[in-house]
């Protein structure tokens, strides 16, 4: 049975958070959250490179210790130190970290004092009063705590987009192998690209529809097989997620993909257009009474009711199918279409490659340029960059860049936006940058007016141009500040400066509804993979399937541009 990453990194973060409730070395916790947060991250399976014998060492922050460990995980599923820790500390009390407010001394206390140990514990305290009664906690921090358990209620059943390709790339493999199948792609929200994934629907082209399903319910991963029939079949994997998968005849190949990708509110409207056409649109075809006119491709589907074909990321009947009629549909970006990363951080500040390292990766995603953006002093605390520090590195890109060939490193940092607006480092350092990343890192409570105002004020400043990650969110973890986003959209706008979709699976910050928003308004966005490894910077083309979902072109983004007219984008005057 292969083990997933989103499973180990599981692991090592259920290990981190016993080993803070225990108040254990803060360095070790350290490690195992850097090694969920790079397990979890791969593009590829870890397993896989157990199997084949690779070096886990060669992944950021892996030593021999944690390379070990990950190989015990793949091989037995477990891993001895955790069942260990779970004897120490109550496992339960692992699930009240996940609450936004409640860190582990938090946690710890409300355990000793309350006897709580799970979620219902802490809704029965916070409803008879008790809570509040605890040193520290008022009313503002029951509510918080509430908002968080709300928070958790509506995403725990929801995996974030890079875990579940590992797990669809592995029962696609697995289907492949079948000789009964013909074609099979994932649909559902998965092949929407929504930055989370509630269930697995798999489509396949079968030569025997209960043979194929009698194969894949063999697969090895699955824990439970909750219905098997002739044509569908549903499943719980090990890792948690359902699979249903649907099996049709080769000429139903592209309607059960049309009709199993949804969305559900475009799955209606196409129908409705095909009723208004007296056509029948069903999961095996299109019918004129009693005859089938289309149904082995999406394409014909499409043209049969009078449209253009329309990508499956925009179909959420936002607007697409008038524009499908039309044949005026967006040319959406596509990965080829970006030149360059605008956000990358080295081993300066808190990266794990050099700065040449992250430019020779460049090259072999075949970038134009590259941007190196160490964090500023204020954020990164110890080992930020201070104006002396960065001084240096502009030197060092000068010299790095006399002797490369076919990349540009751009000079650039992430510069932290204080509380009262302005920026981390003084302008006479600023403006010998190429340009500048600018975020939000602290003092996240803020209410929206302020926030927003920080936000603003921040952009007066002539040598601001990216705003990074905009809302600050963490899918599944945190909620986004309060902002007003359509403001500091507007006013981005006005005062020439660029938002940025950070394309970290656990951000893919703007979302699409904001980029859709942003290119309605004419604001320039640049799509950044915000890596803090080479292997990071594939982390790009999550940016990229959210801004196809949020319909931007090659032309709304800036790193599709050349360097020169880069340069001229980033000149505020």
């Amino acid at each position: 049975m292969a083990i997933h990453n989103i499973e180990i990194a599981n692991i090592f973060n259920k290990l981190a958070n016993l080993l803070e409730i225990a108040n254990e070395n803060p360095f070790r916790i350290r490690a195992y959250r850097n090694a969920a947060r790079v397990i979890g991250g791969l593009s590829h399976n870890a397993a896989d490179l157990v199997e084949d014998g690779g070096d886990l060492t060669g992944l950021p922050g892996i030593g021999k210790d944690l390379a070990e460990k990950i190989r015990i995980i793949v091989k037995t599923g477990e891993l001895p130190l955790l069942k260990k820790m779970e004897k120490r500390v109550p496992p339960v009390l692992n699930e009240l970290l996940k609450i936004e407010g409640l860190g582990p001394k938090r946690v710890q206390l409300l355990h000793k004092k309350l006897g709580i140990q799970n979620l219902n514990d802490l809704k029965k305290c916070i409803e008879s009063g008790k809570l509040r009664k605890l040193r520290g906690f008022g009313e503002k921090a029951e509510q918080k705590i509430l908002s968080g358990m709300q928070h958790i209620r509506e995403y725990s059943q929801r995996v974030k987009l890079v875990d579940a390709i590992t797990i669809e790339r592995s029962i696609i493999q697995y289907l492949k192998k079948s000789k009964y199948v013909k074609k099979v792609e994932c649909a559902g929200s998965f092949r929407r690209r929504k930055e989370t994934v509630g269930d697995l629907d798999i489509v396949v082209a079968s030569s025997d529809t209960k043979k194929s399903i009698e194969y894949f319910v063999r697969f090895d991963e699955i824990a439970t097989v909750v219905s098997q029939g002739n044509t569908r079949s549903t499943v719980r994997l090990h890792s948690g997620i359902q699979v249903d998968l649907r099996s049709v005849p080769l000429e139903s190949y592209g309607a059960a993909l049309l009709y199993f990708t949804g969305s559900k509110a475009h799955s209606i409207a196409i129908r409705k257009l095909a009723q208004k056409k007296n056509l029948k649109l069903n999961e095996y075809g299109i019918y004129k009474g009693n005859k089938k006119v289309a149904g082995k491709t999406e394409e014909e589907m499409y043209r049969q009711i009078g449209l253009a074909y329309i990508e499956p990321e925009i179909r959420e009947d936002r607007g697409e199918i008038e524009l499908a009629r039309k044949h005026q549909l967006p040319r959406l970006i596509t990965l080829k279409d970006i030149r360059g990363d605008l956000h990358c951080h080295t081993n300066a500040t808190d990266g794990d490659a050099s700065i040449e390292m992250m430019a020779q990766k460049a090259q072999e995603l075949g970038y134009q340029y590259i941007a190196i953006t160490d964090h500023s002093k204020h954020l990164a605390m110890a080992h930020g960059l201070n104006e002396k520090r960065l001084f240096a590195q502009i030197k060092l890109i000068d010299k790095l860049n006399s002797k490369l060939k076919n990349i540009v490193i751009l000079k650039s940092i992430e510069v932290d936006i204080l509380e009262d607006g302005s920026l981390d480092l003084p302008k006479n350092i600023l403006k010998e940058l190429d340009f500048t990343v600018c975020s939000i890192h602290s003092k996240f409570n803020l209410n929206s007016k302020k926030q927003t105002g920080r936000i603003i004020r921040a952009m007066d400043n002539p040598f601001f141009n990216i705003l990074a990650h905009p809302t600050g969110r963490l899918i599944n973890q945190r909620e986004p500040y309060e902002i007003d986003l359509e403001k500091i959209m507007e006013s981005a706008k006005e005062r020439n400066c660029i938002l940025e979709l950070n394309a970290q699976p656990e951000r893919m910050d703007m979302d699409d509804i904001h980029c859709k928003i942003a290119k309605e308004l004419r604001l320039k966005m640049a799509i950044s993979s915000d890596a803090h490894s080479k292997s990071q910077m594939d982390y790009i083309k999550f940016g990229v399937y959210q801004a196809r979902r949020g319909w931007l072109e090659a032309t709304d983004v800036i790193n599709t541009r050349t360097v020169s007219e880069l340069k001229k984008l980033f000149r505020r005057s």
